[in-house]
């Protein structure tokens, strides 16, 4: 997607990587300024057109790179009318808009604080049809006829926390080769060309809770991408050649891990916390890779690949009742597992304290992370610490208000309450900070931590926290596909269809009793483990002054060779 730009009271979209995706040009992030460099295609959008012209651009996209693919047409042959028609199409498109400018592009600006906004829409779900299949398949769907695309997503209960440990790195390579080996019926290159003819594609991979198979589609082409999606969902072939690719990549990644120190204080801060052999914190290692084979990337794939592990969501420009019998044609006869799942890893916090560093001397600031094991998004405490991060965090958050503005202590500061969904999440507070202030950030930050819990907070606050909560949230239901996604996850991991409402209402009812009473709950100074990323020679004070009582504990993350 083309980067979006500011300039002269519009907003523009450059499109030239759309359309022209093997070339790419950077674009200048000035508000004020476009520098123009060759060839662009700028468009003026106004904030109301947003959605609708991005999602038109996409389909000129498409359009756009069916003509110059060769051999584009369905007939194998190129249609230069259609091409010229196409751009024609976008011409006009850009003509409209330039001779219909909205109020806001001529409109003197004003102050922020003059500004007025109409009251936040109505969340509402859209109409959709949910059915299984007599194997166990769920499938929601849900038409969107403003544009004729078609996209559709497979959720699967696998994840990276089924792999052996002395095989760390398989769900993410079976995930990978899944789509990139190809299938039974078509090799890797015949599948990438039949899909960029249609400018179609299908995607896969694998993460810590869950597998995707995805594919978008123009609506005309919906049949024989559907076909090309079930035979990657049903008939892998894993090939070798990829495989050895995927492992190739996955081993640059490894060689290049600590070369950002953000990633570093990520990654170790999870491993204190849930510990170093957790699936939800261990990472792949050149042993891990070498210990896996294709033959185990099929046996992953059998143990977990099945319909009534698997909720399917398709959403765009179709008829219900077509699509229907088109789902249970493809994927009727698929057969439904005969094990159970295996039990979900046992979560605990690895560390209960503690101070943890990671000695980068090249650096010249440090990147800190504390926290402690967090919760469930099924808590029903989970709307009101919503609102708490918002007391703590984010542009006029108290961290960034106190920490970065009055005391100057941090280039970026942050603090919040990550639940997740079927395991315990993090609390996690931290920021990058000049090494010489590295105690006084960590000090202001608990100081932030502890005010939250023992005063209460203004109505201002309250105000301010819940709007940005309300304000932001409502952002993740824009369109029909944002919420029918919404609506699988929840489905795949067991939350009621109207959690949606529930947070929102559980927002709105929020008290400054309760942000207290939540922050006195859930937030624990006495279990709070810090790590710190940096300079130990440019830290002063040094970290001791933190807690004299405490040892420091130093972290080696020099990267293991294999045996």
């Amino acid at each position: 997607m083309g980067d979006a730009v500011r300039g002269w009271g519009v907003n523009w979209i450059a499109i030239d990587e759309w359309l022209f995706p093997p070339r790419r040009y950077p674009i200048s992030s000035s508000p004020d300024l476009i520098i123009p460099r060759p060839p662009y295609l700028l468009i003026p959008l106004t904030p109301l057109r947003w959605s609708k012209t991005t999602k038109m651009i996409e389909l000129i996209s498409r359009r756009f790179w069916q003509f110059f693919t060769p051999n584009g047409s369905r007939q194998g042959k190129r249609k230069p009318w259609r091409f010229y028609g196409a751009i024609l199409f976008a011409v006009g498109l850009i003509v409209a808009n330039l001779l219909n400018p909205q109020a806001s592009v001529a409109a003197t600006p004003r102050h922020y604080t003059d500004l007025e906004f109409p009251p936040l829409p109505e969340l509402q779900l859209p109409d959709y049809t949910r059915f299984q299949l007599d194997n166990g398949l769920t499938v929601y769907l849900v038409e969107d006829r403003e544009l004729p695309l078609i996209s559709g997503s497979a959720l699967v209960r696998v994840g990276s926390r089924f792999e052996p440990g002395d095989k760390v790195g398989l769900a993410r390579l079976t995930g990978a080769v899944m789509r990139a080996g190809g299938t039974q019926k078509h090799p890797s290159d015949e599948l990438n060309r039949i899909l960029e003819q249609k400018a179609a594609s299908v995607e896969t991979s694998i993460g810590t809770t869950s597998g995707r198979v995805s594919f978008n589609a123009l609506s005309e082409d919906l049949n024989e991408v559907l076909d090309l999606f079930v035979e990657v969902l049903r008939e892998p072939a894993f090939a070798e050649d990829k495989l050895d690719v995927a492992k190739t990549q996955m081993r640059g990644n490894i060689a290049r891990r600590n070369d950002d120190p953000g990633s570093i204080a990520d990654r170790e801060f999870q491993k204190l916390i849930y510990g170093a052999t957790s699936p939800y914190a261990r990472t792949t290692e050149y042993q891990t890779l070498n210990n896996i084979s294709r033959d185990d990337l099929v046996a992953f794939y059998d143990r977990f690949f099945y319909p009534d592990r698997t909720i399917l969501g398709i959403v765009g420009d179709f008829d219900t009742n077509a699509v229907k019998d088109l789902i249970s044609e493809k994927l009727g006869n698929w057969q439904p597992s005969s094990e159970l799942l295996p039990d979900l890893p046992e979560v605990s916090q690895a560390y209960p304290s503690g101070i943890f560093f990671v000695d980068r001397p090249q650096l010249t600031q440090s990147y800190v992370e504390l926290g402690h094991l967090g919760g469930l998004r099924d808590s029903p405490d989970y709307a009101t610490l919503g609102v708490m991060n918002n007391v703590l965090s984010g542009f006029g958050g108290r961290l960034f208000n106190e920490v970065r503005s009055r005391q100057g202590l941090a280039y970026s500061v942050y603090a919040y309450w990550s639940a997740q969904y079927d395991y315990p999440g993090m609390f996690v507070a931290g920021g990058q900070t000049r090494s010489e202030a590295t105690v006084p950030f960590i000090e202001s930050i608990r100081a932030e931590i502890d005010r939250i819990r023992t005063e209460p907070i203004s109505e201002d606050d309250l105000k301010f926290a819940k709007d940005s909560t309300l304000n932001s949230f409502i952002f993740n239901f824009a369109d029909p596909a944002q919420t029918l996604s919404r609506l699988v996850r929840y489905d795949y991991y067991g939350y009621p269809e109207d959690f949606i409402f529930k947070y929102q209402a559980g927002v709105e009812a929020t008290s400054i009793e309760d942000v207290q009473r939540v922050a006195k709950t859930y937030l624990d100074p006495d279990s709070i483990v810090t790590l710190v990323v940096g300079n130990s020679e440019a830290i002063d004070p040094p970290l001791s002054n933190l807690s004299p009582d405490t040892e420091i504990t130093s972290i080696d993350i020099t990267i293991p060779e294999p045996s």
